[in-house]
C-alpha cells in the first residue's frame, strides 16, 4: 500500500497545474465572448446595408454600435492571440540558435511583453476614466463603454503573460528573461537625463536601435512598437503616456478596419463551404494537361481565392491542401511547391480586398474603392512573369500519364464552379458602384458564402463555425494591436519633425519620381521582411504617401509598388514571416524551399519593376 508521502504531489507541479486551470479558466472566459463580437458585427453591419439599400431607411446607430463593439473585439482579440502565442513576430535568428538558448528568448519575448503591458495599464484606465465624460451622438451612452475596452484587455494580458512566466518549465530561462528586462527598464530610467539633449539622435536610438534589438530578439512586434514609443515619450518628452493610449485607440478604431475581421472569417467560409475547392477543380480540368498545367493553376487559384478573403494566410490554408497532392503525385518537388506558394503570396498582395489595402487606406486617407479597382492589374503582372518561370522549369515535363479533361468535364466543372467564381465581382462590384461600403460588402460576401454552402455546395460544417469565429477574433486582434502600436509610434516620429527631414531627403533623391519610386521599392522590401508587411504599411504609410505626392506620383501608383515590394520582402527567406506561414500550412521544412524560391523571387522582381516603370497598370482604370 502506497504511503502518503509517495502519493503526494509536489508542491511545484501542483503549483503549475493551478497555473494552467487559471490560463484555461481565462481562455474559457475570453474566447466565447471573442467568437460572439465577431458574430454580432457581422448581423449589425449586415442589418445595416438591408436596412439602408433594401427598406430605404437607415438605422442611425448601426455603425456607432459596430465601432463601440469593434474596439472590444480589437482587445479580446488580442488577448486571445498572447494566450495562444499567435502575435506576428520575427523567430528566423532565434531558431537559428543553439537550443540551449532558446527558452531564454521566447521567455525573454514574454518578460518584455509583460513589462509594456504592466507600464501601460495605469495610463489605460485613466485613458478610459476621461472618455466617460464624452457621450455618444447616436445612443447616447458614455464613451467609457467603450473605452473600457482597453485597460480589461490590457489586464488580461499581463495577467496571462505573468502566468506564462510563472509556469514555464524553464525556470532559470524565466528568471534570466525578466532579470534582463527589469535591468533594461533601470538602465533606461536611469539614463534619461542623458536623452533630452540628444534631440532627435533619440530617434534612432528608441525607434532603430530598441526596436531593432527586440524585433530580432523575436519580441512580438506590437509590443515592441509600443514599448519604444512608451519609453521615448517617458523618457525624452514632457508628454503624458496617456497620449500613447490614445494615439493606439485612435489607430484601432477606424470603422473601415472593420473589414479586418470580417474578410479573414470569410476567407476561412470559402475553404469551408467548398467555394475554393470548386474554382481550383476548375482550373485544374482547364490546365491540369498542360506541361506545368497544375502551377498554372496554383498561380491562378491564388488570385482568384484573394479576390474574396483578404488573409494570406487562409488564402494559402483553402489552395494548398487541394492542389498539393496531385502535384506531388506528377512529380513536382515540395521545395518547388512551397517556393511557388509563396510566391503567389507576394503577388496577391494587392488582390482586393486584401487586409493591406484596406489598412493603407485607412492610415492614408486614399480612396479604397480606387485601391480596389488599382490592384487587380500589379497583381496580374507578377503572376505573368511567375508564370514564364514556370514555362521554363516546366517545359519538359513528362505528362505521358496524364489524361486531358473532355469538354464536358470542363462544363461540369465550370458549373459547378460558378457561384465562386463570381464573388469575387459580387464583392468588387458591390464597392465600386457604391452598393456597399468596404466595410460593409464583407457581411455581404459572408452572407453569400453561407448560402452557397448550404444550398449550392450543400457542404456547411456547424461544429466548425465557433472555431473559425475564436480564430478570426485571434488573428484580427494580432493585426489591429500592431496597427494601434504602430499609429501612436508614427505619431510620435511626426510629432519629432522626422517626417519633415524624411519629406526633405526624399524629395532630394536623383532620378524624381521614379528614382523615388525605386528608394521606396528598395526600402519597403526590406521593411516588408524585418517588420511584416502591416505594422511597415501603417508605420511609414503616413509618412510616405504625402512626400509620393509632392514629388509627382499617383498615390494609387505608390500604394500599388509598396504592396508589392512589402509583398516580397515579406515572403522571402530567410526573415520573411509569410514563408514559414506558407511551409507551416504546406508541412513542408523551410530549407526544401530556399534554393527554388530565389527564381520565383527573381520574377517577382521583374514584375516589380513593370509595375512601377508603368504607371498605367495601376492607374489606367480610375
Amino acid at each position: 500500500m502506497a504511503s502518503a508521502s509517495d502519493t503526494a504531489v509536489p508542491p511545484q507541479a501542483s503549483g503549475r497545474g493551478l497555473l494552467a486551470a487559471l490560463d484555461r479558466g481565462i481562455g474559457l472566459l475570453i474566447e466565447g465572448p471573442a467568437a460572439l463580437l465577431v458574430a454580432a458585427e457581422i448581423v449589425v453591419l449586415f442589418f445595416g446595408v438591408i436596412s439602408r439599400y433594401v427598406f430605404h431607411s437607415p438605422v442611425v446607430w448601426s455603425d456607432e454600435l459596430a465601432s463601440l463593439l469593434f474596439l472590444w473585439l480589437a482587445m479580446l482579440g488580442a488577448v486571445v492571440a498572447f494566450r495562444r502565442a499567435e502575435h506576428m513576430r520575427m523567430t528566423a535568428l532565434v531558431s537559428m540558435m543553439r537550443p540551449s538558448w532558446r527558452p531564454y528568448f521566447e521567455a525573454l519575448a514574454v518578460a518584455v511583453s509583460v513589462a509594456f503591458l504592466a507600464l501601460t495599464i495605469e495610463p489605460a484606465i485613466e485613458f478610459a476614466v476621461e472618455e466617460q465624460f464624452i457621450t455618444t451622438p447616436a445612443l447616447e451612452i458614455s464613451n467609457a463603454w467603450r473605452a473600457a475596452a482597453l485597460p480589461i484587455g490590457i489586464g488580461l494580458m499581463l495577467a496571462i503573460g505573468v502566468i506564462r512566466l510563472l509556469a514555464t518549465p524553464h525556470r532559470k530561462a524565466a528568471v534570466a528573461a525578466i532579470v534582463t528586462a527589469l535591468v533594461l527598464i533601470a538602465a533606461f530610467y536611469l539614463a534619461s537625463p542623458l536623452f533630452r539633449p540628444l534631440g532627435n539622435w533619440n530617434l534612432l536610438l528608441f525607434f532603430v536601435g530598441l526596436v531593432g534589438a527586440l524585433v530580432f530578439a523575436g519580441v512580438p512586434i506590437a509590443f515592441t512598437f509600443g514599448i519604444a514609443t512608451f519609453a521615448y515619450l517617458a523618457l525624452t518628452t514632457r508628454l503624458p503616456t496617456l497620449v500613447l493610449i490614445g494615439r493606439m485607440d485612435e489607430g484601432m478604431s477606424h470603422l473601415i478596419l472593420l473589414a479586418v475581421p470580417l474578410f479573414v472569417f470569410l476567407g476561412l467560409l470559402i475553404e469551408m463551404t467548398g467555394m475554393a475547392k470548386a474554382m481550383v477543380g476548375f482550373l485544374a480540368s482547364l490546365l491540369g494537361h498542360v506541361r506545368g498545367g497544375l502551377h498554372y493553376v496554383l498561380v491562378g487559384a491564388m488570385y482568384l481565392v484573394s479576390g474574396i478573403s483578404g488573409s494570406k494566410a487562409a488564402d494559402m490554408a483553402a489552395v494548398a491542401p487541394v492542389l498539393f497532392p496531385e502535384m506531388k503525385a506528377r512529380g513536382a518537388k515540395e521545395g518547388d511547391l512551397v517556393a511557388l506558394l509563396s510566391a503567389t503570396g507576394a503577388q496577391t498582395e494587392t488582390i482586393p480586398p486584401s487586409i493591406v489595402l484596406i489598412t493603407i487606406g485607412s492610415v492614408t486617407g486614399v480612396s479604397i474603392s480606387a485601391l480596389f479597382t488599382g490592384g487587380l492589374l500589379p497583381g496580374l503582372v507578377l503572376g505573368i512573369t511567375l508564370c514564364a518561370l514556370v514555362w521554363w522549369r516546366y517545359r519538359d515535363e513528362d505528362l505521358s500519364h496524364v489524361k486531358r479533361a473532355s469538354g464536358r468535364v470542363i462544363g461540369r466543372t465550370l458549373v459547378i464552379a460558378v457561384p465562386a467564381l463570381a464573388l469575387p465581382f459580387v464583392i468588387r462590384a458591390a464597392v465600386v458602384e457604391g452598393v456597399a461600403t468596404a466595410t460593409e460588402v464583407s457581411t455581404i460576401g459572408i452572407v453569400y458564402a453561407i448560402l452557397a454552402g448550404l444550398l449550392i455546395y450543400r457542404q456547411f460544417d456547424f461544429r466548425r463555425v465557433y472555431p473559425m469565429l475564436v480564430t478570426t477574433a485571434a488573428l484580427s486582434g494580432a493585426i489591429l494591436l500592431i496597427i494601434g502600436a504602430a499609429t501612436g509610434m508614427a505619431w510620435a516620429l511626426t510629432q519629432s519633425g522626422f517626417s519633415a527631414t524624411l519629406a526633405t531627403a526624399m524629395k532630394s533623391l536623383p532620378g524624381g519620381p521614379l528614382g523615388f519610386l525605386i528608394v521606396s521599392a528598395v526600402a519597403f522590401v526590406i521593411l516588408g521582411s524585418v517588420l511584416e508587411g502591416i505594422p511597415a504599411i501603417v508605420l511609414f504609410g503616413p509618412l510616405m504617401f504625402p512626400i509620393a505626392r509632392q514629388v509627382g506620383v499617383h498615390e494609387v501608383h505608390y500604394a500599388m509598388v509598396v504592396i508589392l515590394a512589402m509583398g516580397v520582402g515579406l515572403f522571402a527567406p530567410p526573415f520573411g514571416v509569410g514563408y514559414y506561414a506558407a511551409c507551416a500550412i504546406s508541412r513542408i521544412h523551410p530549407d526544401e524551399g530556399i534554393r527554388p524560391i530565389v527564381g520565383y523571387i527573381l520574377a517577382l522582381l521583374v514584375g516589380l519593376a513593370v509595375v512601377i516603370a508603368i504607371p498605367w497598370i495601376s492607374i489606367g482604370f480610375l
